[in-house]
């Protein structure tokens, strides 16, 4: 029997992109290929501050994926982007600057939306991977009623824009991270009415994970709490470093040494240089899951998240977390699972990370309650099986 041809479009796609809904999206592409015929639709770029065309224009394979990349048309200009974006945040822009601040955030490819438009017939269904960019807003109407929107939605200021309303009311079939996604979604835009499943993402550990001289190799002191993500303002990473040192500065009154932050990932904002701070930038996965295996915990300060694939990944290592509470999806991994804390503050950030530290029996307990709930709430069999029947309905 000749299987379905769907596409997956995104914004970046390919293995040097390893983070957020872009992973997300190459994660799902290979485990849909056994039940579809799989293309992804993306663009040539690599940078999501630029969108500058790295990548080579065409069509190449990926773990068995069909890729077709389109160029970029422009570099994001950050002065004018910033400008724009000033302006639509504060309330006031009208409906025409809404759609001039996502041309300027771009990435704009109007090749890849020519593209969606004229082969629209060649495919079953689209599904398109995240709300908030150019690619979305102007190539879902096209396929609207054959299309999977999985919109890794948030509360933050863009999704509050008057020109998403039609992204969130027209697809056929959304996809969401997370029960609270949907929660806040419904409230936001009442779609109740269009069909919808809950679904996230696995966790893949490497076949052979070895973490034996992973300090030593890095010369990293024990004990130290671990941050695993793109190292960014808009992650919360200037406030960890800030939180860092209060804590840190209340351990030194103390006659305490100072606990170590270790960073893994890809350098945005600069990181302070500091005894109590190492980043490793990019490092390989095996590494990546060894500096979650030997830390005391994972930090994760970020107010915007629709999922977050790494706390995932540390409770599959049944290690705890500590998350910034005022991201909902966050706090409700904690509040469900009972696998970590969530902060409000500097002084509650300070005080769980000593009581994580002054308490491994209860840290350990954490890890273990984490493992129990990504097994039963985000294991691949079910995530798929859900996505291919929104597939498959959003294709009839």
């Amino acid at each position: 029997m000749q299987k379905l041809k769907i596409a997956l479009v995104v914004q970046r796609y390919g293995l040097e992109v390893n983070g957020g809904a872009e992973l997300e999206c190459r994660l799902y592409a290979e485990r849909l290929i056994p039940f579809y015929d799989v293309t992804v639709l993306t663009t040539c770029a690599i940078d999501y501050v630029t969108w500058k065309n790295e990548y080579s224009a065409g069509t190449e394979i990926i773990n068995g994926v069909r890729v077709i990349r389109f160029p970029t048309d422009r570099e994001r200009n950050q002065q004018s982007f910033g400008k724009i974006h000033e302006k639509v945040m504060a309330n006031m822009g009208n409906r025409e600057e809404e759609i001039e601040w996502m041309e300027e955030q771009g990435p704009v490819s109007p090749g890849l939306i020519e593209y969606i438009k004229n082969s629209r017939d060649e495919y079953a269904s689209f599904v398109f991977m995240t709300y908030l960019y150019y690619l979305t807003f102007h190539g879902l109407p096209f396929v609207a009623g054959k299309s999977v929107l999985i919109p890794t939605a948030h509360d933050e200021p863009p999704i509050y824009l008057s020109i998403f309303k039609n992204v969130f009311t027209m697809p056929k079939a959304i996809f969401y991270n997370t029960p609270s996604e949907k929660v806040f979604v419904h409230k936001l835009f009442s779609n109740q009415n269009i069909p919808s499943e809950v679904g996230g993402a696995g966790v893949d550990l490497p076949e052979l994970m070895d973490s034996g001289d992973f300090c030593a190799r890095y010369g990293i002191r024990n004990p130290y709490m671990v941050y695993v993500g793109r190292i960014d303002e808009s992650k919360g990473c200037r406030e960890l470093f800030d939180y860092l040192d209060y804590y840190n500065a209340k351990r030194k009154e103390k006659g305490q040494t100072p606990l170590t932050l270790v960073l893994v990932g890809k350098e945005i904002l600069e990181v302070p240089k500091r005894d109590d701070i190492i980043s490793l930038g990019f490092v390989s996965e095996n590494d990546k899951y060894a500096a979650i295996l030997e830390s005391e915990f994972l930090v994760l300060p970020s107010r915007f998240e629709s999922l977050s694939i790494v706390v995932l990944e540390a409770f599959r290592l049944k290690k705890a977390v500590l998350v910034n509470g005022h991201c909902e999806v966050l706090k409700d991994h904690c509040k469900i699972s009972n696998g970590g804390f969530y902060y409000l503050s500097k002084e509650e950030f300070a005080l769980y990370v000593d009581y994580l530290l002054l308490h491994p029996d209860v840290r350990r307990q954490m890890g273990r309650n984490g493992r129990m709930y990504q097994k039963q709430y985000y294991s691949w069999d079910s995530i798929i099986t859900k996505l291919c029947e929104l597939i498959n309905f959003a294709a009839k």
